[in-house]
């Protein structure tokens, strides 16, 4: 059964925000890399680093790059491969999805993730998101053996997809956690827990962080034209503590 208790999950692109997320009090991060791409694999520097410094649990994504969830075999091989490193290194959880070509979930695949992965319990992330029916691939979900589901119920935001995470919760039935992510904050998250009945939350909590560059090529960028690569975000601590306490008042 899903547990009552209110848990907040902080997604961590770096091991700064890491840090930042078990100094604000978060139960658990979700350590990726290139959250700009929806998150990818982590480093093993990362994960190793990571887990030699937090005390709370960590969960890690597993995915090969970014864009769609609908993988060939080599990609599947390179992802079997991460959860066993993850498995290795003392994760406490692996995130993954993969879908079929019809936007269904690749429930076959998905199995024999979860086996690998065992006994780590796994999350089917924000993949379910871009299925074609969300009750039918929650089902789909859940007999892969999968113990909670990310979502931001098929919407910009989970707090715009919250009636869709409502139903999600009460068709799950306690089968797995249902926890609502995108877009989560302390001025809302009151809200989200009244009308979803959902008690795991996943949030970013970032704040943009000024770079200590003194000698800048604004000129030039290494990725996107025009990006500034002098600008990033990190999870704040103040950000993580707001949002607990708003959990905790609401």
């Amino acid at each position: 059964m899903a547990s009552e208790k209110r848990v907040l999950e902080v997604c961590a692109g770096s091991l700064i925000s890491c840090l930042a997320a078990q100094l604000g009090g978060a139960d658990r991060v979700e350590l990726c890399a290139n959250l700009n791409e929806g998150g990818t694999t982590p480093s093993y520097g990362a994960l190793a680093v990571a887990r030699d410094r937090l005390h709370i649990d960590l969960n890690v994504m597993i995915r090969p790059r970014g864009g769609d969830f609908l993988y060939d075999e080599i990609e599947l091989e390179e992802m079997r491969r991460d959860i066993d490193i993850c498995k290795r290194v003392g994760a406490n959880g692996i995130v993954l999805g993969v879908l079929t070509e019809d936007g269904g979930v690749d429930v076959a695949q998905m199995r024999e993730f979860v086996a690998l992965a065992a006994p780590l319990p796994v999350t089917f992330h924000r993949a379910f998101d871009l299925t074609r029916d969300p009750l039918q691939a929650l089902e789909q979900v859940i007999a892969s053996g999968c113990r909670r589901l990310l979502s931001s119920g098929q919407a910009a935001s989970a707090y715009l997809g919250g009636e869709l995470l409502r139903d999600l919760h009460i068709a799950a039935a306690g089968r797995l956690a249902v926890m609502p992510g995108s877009g989560v904050r302390a001025d809302n998250i009151g809200a989200l827990l009244r009308l979803t009945g959902c008690r795991e939350f996943h949030a970013s909590a970032r704040l943009p962080v000024a770079s200590a560059m003194l000698y800048r090529r604004e000129d030039l960028s290494m990725g996107a034209v025009g990006a500034d690569e002098y600008a990033r975000e990190e999870t704040s601590s103040a950000q993580v503590a707001a949002i607990l306490q708003a959990m905790r008042d609401a």
